[in-house]
């Protein structure tokens, strides 16, 4: 097994302790960091999102492997720093406004990131004027992802969504998730898509982009 297979698969496992090593090894062995990452971070917690979707792995299992390949690429990013870097363009994640929870916020963020986009993370809690002025603020925008777990926040969710799309910026796709929201109040609400899942989202995000 390769020191990059090896990478892919203590992601997909979740061994943060080891991360750090097996990147050590790789790069001081000739790897070239952008293979690292896509071939071994990034492929790892895609296979945790494949594993997710078919209800092999869980909850949890997603949080470590996050924890994992982010710790990773915390590591990787001075290595890459200077390289041309390829995306499909930047994604604006937020939990709404009057919604402190962001865990599933925090794995949709690792799944559209490791789908090829630029993360602009807002954290929760977030204003309809902070993702409009960040939205405005930074060019190449492609998809704001909108996650609220509160009913009581989903006119939150409806608010931000409506103001998104009259913000005069075109070509923005939004997306929406979380626990109280579904395909339909996606539609009523003028989003783009609607992801079940954090796996999904980034297939979603990629798909509205293609």
């Amino acid at each position: 097994m390769s020191k990059i297979e090896e990478i892919t698969k203590a992601v997909e496992s979740g061994k943060s302790n080891i991360i750090e090593g097996l990147l050590a090894e790789a790069i001081n062995g000739g790897a070239d960091p952008a293979d690292v990452l896509n071939n071994g971070l990034i492929k790892g917690m895609n296979e945790v999102g494949k594993k997710f979707q078919k209800g092999e792995a869980f909850v949890p299992e997603m949080l470590m492997a996050a924890r994992a390949m982010k710790l990773g690429m915390e590591i990787l990013k001075p290595k890459l720093a200077g390289k041309p870097k390829t995306t499909l363009g930047k994604c604006i994640i937020g939990t709404v406004h009057g919604d402190l929870h962001d865990i599933g916020k925090n794995l949709v963020a690792i799944m559209i990131e490791s789908s090829g986009f630029e993360i602009i993370d807002l954290g929760a809690d977030v204003s309809v004027d902070k993702f409009i002025s960040t939205i405005k603020d930074n060019a190449d925008v492609k998809v704001v992802a909108l996650s609220c777990l509160l009913t009581t926040t989903m006119p939150a969710m409806k608010e931000t969504a409506e103001a998104i799309k009259t913000c005069g910026v075109a070509g923005v796709k939004v997306i929406i998730g979380g626990a109280p929201v579904s395909k339909d109040f996606a539609d009523k609400i003028g989003a783009d898509g609607y992801s079940p899942d954090a796996a999904s989202a980034g297939e979603l995000a990629k798909k509205l982009c293609a």
